[in-house]
């Protein structure tokens, strides 16, 4: 088998498309395809066919993980998740990983400052709440512990306030207000707190 092709791709830029013995066979962007030292007119067998279409696989995806990444940060478990979803092959998976990592894309001690940031500034997760979505998304404990020790955006008492300004309209009965605001992770004592200071107030 003979390279006999090697051209730009038309809808996407930085890739190149290769063709075998005149029929397209895969592609590979600028980086990989210097690094392969690919050029038209070599010969290669079934076994380098097949570890070239490996490399075009992994090289989608990791741009792939990076359009994910790109849209907002993701933890290892969901990049490990969606590979999964998407039947990528457990060798490009962890070398998709390994790349974001040692490029500084993904990093669950600052996916977990993220997160924890910006569920602080919507004030109506509780630190139990969070918590729990922190495991969900594959966060280590000793991680999360760390995390919400040190943040100083969140006050979860003022986060229990302001979803008390926002909900209790909604409730008629103060009993299923209360087991509202417990589902949400609020330990009843500061629900009964947050809610004698509210009547006072108001």
């Amino acid at each position: 088998m003979n390279i006999t092709k090697i051209s730009p791709a038309v809808k996407t830029e930085g890739r190149y498309n290769v063709f075998v013995d005149n029929e397209f066979s895969f592609s590979l962007d600028e980086v990989q395809l210097v690094k392969l030292g690919l050029k038209k007119g070599d010969e290669i067998d079934e076994t380098q066919l097949y570890d070239l279409k490996n490399e075009s696989n992994f090289g989608k995806q990791y741009i792939r993980a990076i359009d994910l990444i790109s849209r907002r940060l993701r933890s290892e478990r969901e990049i490990r998740d969606y590979a999964w979803r998407k039947q990528w092959t457990k060798d490009n998976t962890d070398r998709v990983i390994g790349r974001l990592q040692e490029r500084g894309y993904l990093n669950d001690e600052k996916f977990a400052e993220s997160f924890v940031r910006s569920r602080a500034n919507t004030r109506n997760f509780s630190a139990r709440r969070m918590k729990v979505e922190l495991q969900k998304k594959g966060i280590k404990p000793e991680i999360i512990a760390k995390t919400m020790a040190i943040s100083d955006d969140y006050d979860e008492m003022a986060a229990l306030n302001t979803l008390i300004t926002k909900r209790r309209n909604k409730y008629d009965d103060e009993r299923k207000f209360i087991a509202y605001l417990a589902r949400q992770g609020f330990s009843y004592d500061d629900i009964k707190s947050a809610l004698a200071e509210h009547d006072t107030a108001n």
